[in-house]
């Protein structure tokens, strides 16, 4: 972002009832496979984006808002709309060079925002990330953000805090450990009340964000380690890939138990904990050249395949 303005209307009922255009936009935890190998890199802004689509003659009337000045209607598609970044995506898709972009952008009479375009850099920034040839990671400038953060005092201060560090969980071990005390505080819906646990907790997860590691581009044809541990209320796993200079972090995930996931036996916590593992990085998984390896610190799960009775939990 530049720090401009811009307008977005809530259009959450209109959206409920439109028929989404099914765009496959690739999911953020995949960028590591796109910029494998990829040492230079540019960066193209479209001025106006998504009013450069013109909305179907006809339907002007369904993207109608109410001002202070009266209510007004869309020509164009704008931001807040379930099918405009779909729709946006559809018009880039053939797109595969900065070359051929431009030269398309000409032919149609597009023009780009010069402010935050990027040609032929080292490094860029791209939807809240820094990416290189190094690999993904955090926008300095959000993470002073989480460090600057005051003291919180209410529920919507916690809740604002909690969503803005979860942008940046996939570089953060053990995320949802970290914060567990702090989401049991959401239960409350008057001021908070921090105990010794939460209070601790706070400083921890921003000294987190200032230690997280950079994460390394995803490469099909390298080993893989999925490693993985479930405690009594959260699970995690890392995600790694090994080359000639060692151990590379690809990502890692966490995620918080569910109550009926709580009561689970120690041994299917661990069991569980891989395939969530599997579920998060299959896109990863199964692009790999050779098989990978999974690391446990349960050593009875070795024996799991030679079982020859199953539970109902372990069989599903």
């Amino acid at each position: 972002m530049d720090g401009g303005l811009c307008l977005c209307v809530d259009y959450h009922k209109l959206n409920s009832v439109t028929r989404k255009n099914r765009y496959p936009v690739p999911p953020m935890n995949q960028l590591p496979t796109v910029f494998n190998g990829s040492t230079i890199f540019s960066k193209i802004d479209l001025c106006g984006a998504y009013n450069l689509l013109r909305i179907k003659e006809g339907d002007e009337h369904l993207a109608a808002f109410r001002a202070k000045y009266g209510s007004y209607e869309y020509l164009a598609m704008s931001f807040g709309l379930t099918n405009a970044p779909a729709s946006f995506q559809n018009l880039e898709e053939h797109v595969k060079n900065v070359a051929s972009v431009l030269q398309r952008l000409r032919d149609n009479n597009l023009f780009c925002k010069a402010s935050k375009c990027v040609f032929h850099a080292s490094s860029v920034e791209y939807l809240g990330y820094v990416v290189s040839s190094d690999g993904l990671k955090m926008n300095s400038s959000k993470v002073q953000q989480i460090l600057n953060w005051p003291q919180l005092k209410r529920i919507k201060a916690l809740q604002s805090f909690l969503g803005f560090s979860d942008f940046y969980c996939c570089f953060i071990k053990n995320y949802s450990k970290k914060i567990t005390a702090l989401t049991s505080l959401l239960k409350k819906d008057s001021a908070l009340i921090f105990n010794e646990e939460a209070l601790c907790q706070f400083p921890i997860l921003k000294e987190a964000f200032i230690t997280a590691s950079i994460l390394s581009h995803f490469n099909p044809s390298l080993p893989a380690i999925v490693e993985t541990d479930a405690s009594d209320y959260a699970l995690s796993a890392v995600l790694s890939q090994v080359n000639d200079s060692g151990k590379n972090r690809i990502a890692f995930d966490s995620c918080k138990l569910l109550p009926a996931e709580l009561n689970y036996e120690i041994h299917d916590k661990e069991l569980f904990c891989i395939v969530w593992a599997f579920k998060c990085w299959r896109a990863f998984l199964i692009s790999l050249s050779n098989s990978f390896k999974v690391l446990t610190d349960l050593h009875s799960l070795q024996y799991f395949m030679s079982f020859t009775v199953l539970t109902c939990l372990q069989a599903h």
